[in-house]
């Protein structure tokens, strides 16, 4: 397995990331200039190095509350001082961000002038990084310059970001890899974000070891990430239909729409968490389950630059953002939360029915489509549909107010949806068995 690693670490740094890949894809252009990516054990010792050769003098290093107790966070810490890097340490990230902890965040950037920011820990973590970073680069700009349209005015990032350093400590979303921080928008009850291939951070260290200190329920719910998206991507509009294209390249969207490239890692991210998931929710101690489900981490974070996601993940914003008393297992907060995976994973088995009538399968497809994530979703102990996080039926048409003005993700679907059909959606994901 190490070989292996090994392996696939040469071809990732040698053949793809450090290129700066950008693909040209006919009909379209479509922009995937990569963030470079080191994939190793104890990367962290290395980080400092790292620093040094950007010539880092005023670092920043943010975390959460959980992870800053935790070793990792502790040793990179010593080795900043070791080497004589000045740092500020960012304790306070909210998992599950919002528009306020955005904000927080972005203040101390703007008054820290840091020359590179650090992001330790998940998604929540590296994408209040890449908000922070962003703001303090256009200290004039207004919080809602940068969010997407219609909720914000979406207006593209023009000045240089500094650097910004992604270690994940989960296996999710891939944010490392990406353009996009995503928060709730707490006004809107819904998440939204800032979609821009500037937000990439210029590196991200990928350890597998530091998905080792992971919850059961955390691996579980930040595996459906990978997941879910995955599933998606093989039913986005393709890359060929998507209009208008732009006549300008900074106006190009982060997500592209399904292509061959994407349908690449997509596929394979889909088959390592078929074979790895349930074994890295059960041992966090199985070192291959765990740091297999890190590099499909990765490998659907590129393709998820590549394509798109739609109606699961813009269903799952308001699902997030109308959250009222349910707190996930095995995340330690102080606030009510469902986990973006949780809240995706939620209505994938009426969305993927729904996929498979319009492919027109047999009957017997249909269902086998459905049960095989229902059977997937049970044996890990998902809860029981919307209902089991709070949610009823008096509830459905907040969550289709939040879903509609999600055009980023929206129209990205092989079709549109009028209410009446996300109504019936949200209703047949109150119960998931």
């Amino acid at each position: 397995f190490y070989a292996m690693l090994h392996d696939l670490q040469l071809f990732i740094v040698k053949n793809f990331f450090l290129n700066q890949l950008d693909c040209i894809i006919a009909h379209h252009i479509a922009y995937c200039s990569e963030s470079a990516l080191s994939v190793d054990f104890s990367l962290a010792l290395k980080l400092s190095v790292d620093l040094q050769n950007m010539g880092a003098r005023n670092g920043c290093l943010m975390t959460d509350m959980t992870l800053s107790q935790l070793p990792l966070v502790g040793a990179v810490l010593d080795l900043l001082t070791k080497h004589g890097v000045k740092y500020k340490i960012y304790e306070d990230v909210r998992v599950e961000p919002t528009d306020k902890s955005f904000k927080a965040a972005i203040d101390l950037a703007k008054k820290g002038h840091f020359d590179v920011d650090v992001a330790v820990g998940g998604g929540s973590v590296i994408d209040t990084c890449k908000a922070a970073n962003l703001y303090a680069s256009h200290p004039e700009a207004e919080f809602l310059d940068f969010v997407n349209a219609p909720i914000g005015k979406g207006q593209p990032i023009t000045a240089t970001l500094k650097p910004l350093i992604a270690v994940p400590t989960t296996a999710g979303m891939g944010s490392e890899t990406t353009g996009v921080a995503i928060f709730d928008f707490e006004d809107l009850k819904a998440k939204t974000g800032i979609a821009n291939q500037a937000l990439k951070p210029i590196l991200g260290m990928v350890d597998p070891l530091h998905t080792l200190h992971m919850p059961s329920k955390v691996a579980a719910k930040s595996g459906f990430d990978v997941l879910c998206h995955t599933l998606e991507s093989f039913t986005a509009l393709p890359y060929n239909l998507r209009s208008p294209c732009p006549s300008n390249p900074i106006n190009r969207p982060v997500y592209q729409g399904s292509n061959p490239i994407s349908d690449v890692w997509a596929r394979h991210a889909l088959k390592i968490v078929v074979k790895y998931l349930k074994q890295a929710v059960r041992d966090a101690g199985d070192v291959e389950a765990r740091s297999s489900m890190h590099l499909a981490s990765v490998f659907a974070g590129i393709g998820f630059v590549l394509l798109t996601f739609h109606f699961l993940c813009s269903m799952s914003y308001p699902i997030a953002g109308n959250v009222k008393t349910h707190r996930a297992k095995g995340y330690n907060v102080e606030h009510p939360i469902v986990p973006h995976g949780l809240s995706v994973v939620l209505t994938s088995p009426a969305r993927h029915l729904e996929a498979a009538q319009i492919l027109g399968n047999s009957p017997k497809a249909k269902l086998k489509t459905n049960d095989t994530l229902r059977s997937f979703l049970y044996n890990l102990e998902v809860e029981d549909g919307l209902s089991a996080t709070g949610y009823t039926k008096e509830d459905i048409p907040s969550l289709v107010k939040g879903t509609i003005p999600q055009e980023r993700v929206t129209k990205r679907s092989p079709r549109a949806h009028t209410e009446e059909e996300l109504t019936a959606l949200f209703a047949a994901s109150m119960k998931l068995y």
